[in-house]
C-alpha cells in the first residue's frame, strides 16, 4: 500500500527565508540588471583620473626617414666599415714610414 507522508508544513520555510532576507542588506547587493542607474551614478573617468599640469601631450610620432636620408646613413656606415677594416693596414705603414724618415733625419745630423 501506499504510504503517505504528510506535506511538511512550509509556513516555517517561508519564515526562515524571510528572516535570512531581513538579515542581508539590500544596499550591499549590486543593482539588478532591470534596474538603471542614473548619469550621476556612474563616475566619469576624468573623475578618477587626474593628469598632472606638467605633463606634455603626447606627440606624434616622427615621420619615416626619406630615401635620401636613408642612403646616406647608409653610405656613412660602408664607410666606417671600411675605414675599420683598413685601419690597422694604414697605420702599419704610417709607423713605417715615420720610421724611414726618422732614420734620414737623425743621419743627417749625426756629427
Amino acid at each position: 500500500m501506499d504510504s503517505l507522508k504528510p506535506k511538511p508544513d512550509t509556513a516555517h520555510l517561508l519564515d526562515d527565508l524571510q528572516s535570512i532576507r531581513d538579515l542581508l542588506d539590500e544596499d550591499l547587493l549590486p543593482p539588478l540588471l532591470t534596474e538603471t542607474l542614473g548619469a550621476d551614478g556612474i563616475p566619469l573617468l576624468s573623475e578618477i583620473v587626474t593628469l598632472e599640469e606638467d605633463e606634455e601631450e603626447p606627440r606624434p610620432a616622427p615621420s619615416p626617414p626619406s630615401l635620401e636620408q636613408t642612403l646616406r646613413t647608409e653610405s656613412q656606415l660602408v664607410l666606417q666599415a671600411v675605414i675599420d677594416d683598413f685601419l690597422p693596414q694604414i697605420e702599419a705603414e704610417l709607423k713605417r714610414r715615420l720610421e724611414t724618415r726618422l732614420e734620414r733625419l737623425l743621419a743627417l745630423h749625426k756629427p
